[in-house]
């Protein structure tokens, strides 16, 4: 079966790039051939597995345009950008109709507004109308009941066309040669306390309040960052380490992660994090909370309850406490494996394209 996917864009530290490498590496394992549609900014060193095929895509609304004109040399189109037509949508970035009216619960009434006539926005929402219109898009698949649940309430997508494929995770191997690396690397001591916060998109996963809950630890922890994005300044028990290609290192060198997000559909961090053996105290507004039903893989706390964090935070200063559930996070993460993720989303296409 030849299997189309289509993304616009890259980054050596995205989370859909990754989990669009570890989709195609399946699938060319299990036999299927695979070709990439994306903008020119896919490198060809980071796509073994096919043929890149280049379209227009400076806006979103251009890809999506470009995407429909190819001809149709496939047996499934399976996207990770609103597109106007598809057979498979993989609705990783959510729903962004529930992002703008999270956000707004964070921000003064004239940053929406300005934003309402923003034609970024607008041009996302009308792609987002044809993502969700059952016309238009065969399948859809999210990897949290959160999306699942946002989707059925703004465009009321027939709820049996839609599946849910938790995200899927390599087993992370913690290295106490890394751990002794990058915390000499970043000036801190064995001994010191380290809450690792890592992604893109600061304001939506909540850095502001990742730094105000370690501030008010008074100095029992250090707060690690790990992405893009604009340090002005560099507050008082934080460290900006920058992006990174790969975080694994940082996961080794961590004692808690955390992501205090406004949006998030369902972190990939998070769930790497688990795999490192770490506690994770995210927000209800990341669908990987789901997940997090045993207090012994880590807290939900609601999005900009700073005090709460605080709190969950000092819950994990107690080196036992935090070696105590180590083995049942690993344990927990395993069960969400990456080839668990790629033949159930092989069984859709599938599905979907009556094979």
């Amino acid at each position: 079966m030849r299997i189309a996917l289509a993304r616009r864009g890259y980054s050596s530290t995205g989370g859909a790039e990754a989990y669009l490498s570890r989709l195609a590496q399946g699938l060319v394992e299990n036999g299927e051939e695979v070709v990439l549609y994306s903008s020119n900014e896919w490198p060809v060193r980071a796509w073994p597995y096919g043929k890149i095929r280049c379209i227009s895509g400076d806006t979103p609304l251009r890809f999506a345009r470009a995407l429909h004109t190819q001809k149709r040399d496939f047996d499934c189109l399976l996207s990770l950008e609103r597109v106007l037509r598809c057979d498979v949508y993989r609705a990783g970035d959510g729903v962004h109709a529930s992002w703008l009216c999270r956000r707004r619960k964070f921000e003064p009434a004239w940053k929406a507004w300005f934003r309402s006539l923003n034609s970024k926005h607008r041009e996302i929402l009308k792609l987002e109308r044809f993502a969700f219109n059952p016309c238009c898009t065969a399948l859809v698949i999210t990897n949290s009941r959160m999306v699942l649940e946002e989707i059925l309430r703004y465009y009321n997508f027939p709820r049996e066309r839609i599946m849910l494929i938790p995200n899927g995770v390599w087993p992370q191997p913690v290295s106490s040669k890394d751990r002794m690396y990058i915390r000499s690397r970043y000036g801190l001591s064995s001994k010191e306390i380290v809450v690792l916060f890592a992604g893109t998109g600061w304001q939506r996963k909540g850095l502001r309040f990742a730094v105000e809950a370690v501030r008010a630890l008074r100095g029992q922890a250090k707060l690690l960052v790990v992405g893009q994005g604009p340090s002005r300044h560099t507050p008082p028990h934080t460290i900006f380490a920058g992006p990174a290609s790969c975080i694994t290192p940082f996961y080794a060198a961590a004692d808690v992660f955390l992501l205090p997000t406004v949006y998030d559909p369902s972190s990939n961090a998070c769930l790497e994090a688990l795999a490192s053996g770490l506690p994770v105290i995210t927000t209800p507004s990341n669908g990987f909370s789901e997940l997090l039903g045993n207090e012994e893989l880590g807290n939900v706390v609601e999005v900009g309850n700073v005090g709460s964090l605080t709190a969950a935070l000092e819950r994990w200063l107690p080196q036992e406490k935090r070696a105590t559930g180590r083995r049942a996070r690993v344990e927990a993460a395993a069960a969400f494996s990456v080839e668990k993720n790629v033949q159930r989303t092989l069984d859709a296409i599938k599905t979907t394209v009556g094979l």
